[in-house]
């Protein structure tokens, strides 16, 4: 006889050996939520009616959910930037940067991966497209084939950390928070990543000196202003469009469902500059728009609006408005005349199908995750989970240690999404009552889920099912052999089992930038009236009878 205890742990089975089959994860989560939860109506744990909350939920909290709407938009930002020829433009301008220093070109594609990662946000565009630019020079210039692998794959990988990562803005709706406060607490361990493996590097360069050599200057194209005039023409509007996206989002002007649809306009602006075909009369509108920007912003800062209109004047037409009036006309002229070369057209089109793509695969995987997640909580999943996660030994940290080592080995066999839309449900609301001690409620489950985030790095890394692998054989040369590039993401698999041994030994790593919680002791608060002497009321005389 099956007991109400035994259905847990033979859902979590059920999954695993449908996994197992092959079958497309959203369905099979559909597939088991459903064959368990009507055993389970047959066996009387509930009744029919229990089901209908599948249907609630799934229009409820994902159809209707407008966080999610930020996927789409942050989706085509990244596949638009990803094939405009940015990363070659930065990677060939950084590389002879740093070239002539030891281990330099290691230098450049680390820090390419980290502002792409701040701009694109997917891992298998960025780790193909920086493998096919800095491999062959990297092979060319003596590099250790090892490091080489090493550096392209992990540097791919950054782009899970650094918002506006979708991976963040998945976690902040699994786990109920803001998407602001996940970015802010990604920043700190993004950064920190960034300093381990150029540390790392430096290191490997003392040390081995013959695995990193530096390029000789006379193979250098550019020196001077004009090198310099290269790596800023990639930089600034890159930086603009980080500001556009994060910064209006971290200062509370706009939604992340704005900020994704500021940044999706931007990348189409940003595809048209790198455009060869794009027109001199279109870099004057371009220079035009910069200029009423910059304008708009000082009219903004020194509140020019209110030395000249005294007395606000609702619709009045103020500096402000004119400048970004200018700003908007300029941008849409611009993406008129993206529209108008062919190349760029073409991109477009690519990046609404890849949207189209990923956005129907996470809204698949959410319905399927709904169906089992309701059936798991309808018998006692989540009173199951709890008593099994609160009796660790070592609590806190007996906790975090479990969690992280099975989010490890979990990565080997799903992916990102998967585990998201499965596992994080479930342990989110015992992570906030476990955590909050230590880091208090506010923060509780913004240092969980960037610990995770972290931790699901490894996930594209570790052998053999690491998909950075699997992108990086695909456009290696012949002469790399696999085995060098399993090999070669050792080292930065343990790089970033460090990190995430940081973010767990220091949590103001994460909680450094966010808001400290307002402590308020209620039984202190006055409130003071004004004692007002008013007249007594005349009522008149009583009616007479």
């Amino acid at each position: 006889m099956i007991t109400l205890q035994m259905m847990p742990p033979m859902m979590f089975g059920g999954l695993v050996l449908a996994m197992l089959i092959g079958f497309p994860v959203a369905f099979t989560l559909a597939a088991v939520g459903l064959s368990f939860g009507f055993l389970a109506i047959h066996l009387g744990f509930f009744d029919l009616n229990f089901l209908q909350a599948i249907p609630g939920r799934v229009f409820g909290s994902v159809l209707s959910n407008e966080l999610l709407l930020a996927i789409p938009f942050f989706t085509f930002m990244g596949s638009i930037l990803e094939r405009c020829g940015l990363a070659e433009d930065m990677l060939d301008s950084m590389g002879q940067l740093f070239g002539p220093i030891r281990g330099g070109l290691g230098y450049s594609v680390i820090l390419v991966g980290f502002i792409l990662g701040a701009i694109t946000g997917t891992v298998a565009a960025q780790v193909i497209a920086m493998a096919l630019i800095s491999m062959p020079v990297m092979i060319r210039y003596g590099y250790n084939i090892r490091y080489i692998t090493g550096v392209l794959a992990a540097s791919g990988t950054i782009t899970q950390l650094v918002p506006p990562s979708l991976v963040l803005i998945v976690l902040a709706d699994q786990l109920g928070k803001s998407v602001g406060d996940m970015y802010l607490g990604a920043w700190g361990p993004s950064i920190f990543q960034i300093f381990l493996f150029a540390g790392y590097t430096f290191v490997l360069g003392l040390v081995k000196p013959d695995h990193l050599p530096p390029v000789p200057k006379g193979e250098l194209t550019l020196t001077g202003w004009a090198l310099w005039r290269k790596c800023l023409l990639g930089i600034i509007p890159s930086a603009v469009l980080i500001f556009v996206v994060l910064g209006t989002m971290m200062m509370g002007l706009a939604t992340p469902t704005e900020a994704g649809a500021m940044g999706a306009v931007g990348a189409i602006v940003l595809a048209a500059i790198h455009s060869k075909d794009f027109s001199s009369a279109g870099r004057k509108v371009l220079i035009i728009g910069a200029i009423a920007a910059i304008i708009g912003v000082c009219c903004n800062y020194f509140n020019v609006d209110a030395v000249l209109f005294s007395v606000p004047v609702i619709g009045a037409i103020t500096p402000f408005k004119i400048a970004f009036a200018i700003t908007y006309l300029a941008v849409a002229e611009i993406c008129i005349e993206a529209v108008r070369i062919p190349e760029l057209r073409d991109l477009i089109k690519q990046g609404y199908e890849t949207t189209m793509r990923i956005t129907t695969m996470v809204t698949f995987i959410l319905i399927g995750s709904t169906c089992f997640s309701v059936v798991f909580l309808g018998v006692s999943g989540g009173v199951w989970l709890e008593n099994l996660l609160t009796s660790l030994p070592g609590g806190v940290w007996g906790f975090l240690i479990f969690i992280n080592v099975f989010i490890f080995f979990l990565a080997f066999f799903l992916d990102f999404f998967e585990i998201a839309f499965i596992i994080l449900p479930m342990i989110a609301p015992i992570a906030q009552k476990i955590l909050a001690p230590v880091v208090g409620p506010d923060a509780a489950l913004i240092w969980f889920g960037v610990m995770l985030c972290v931790n699901m790095q490894t996930s594209f890394l570790h052998p053999p099912f690491g998909f950075a692998l699997f992108y990086l054989r695909g456009v290696a040369p012949k002469e790399v052999k696999s085995s060098d590039i399993y090999w070669g993401a050792m080292p930065w698999i343990g790089l970033q089992t460090i990190m995430v041994i940081l973010v767990i030994a220091f949590p103001i790593t994460v909680t450094g930038l966010l808001d400290k919680p307002v402590n308020v002791d209620l039984n202190k608060i006055k409130i003071d009236l004004p004692q007002i002497d008013l007249p007594p009321l005349d009522f008149g005389p009583p009616p007479k009878q």
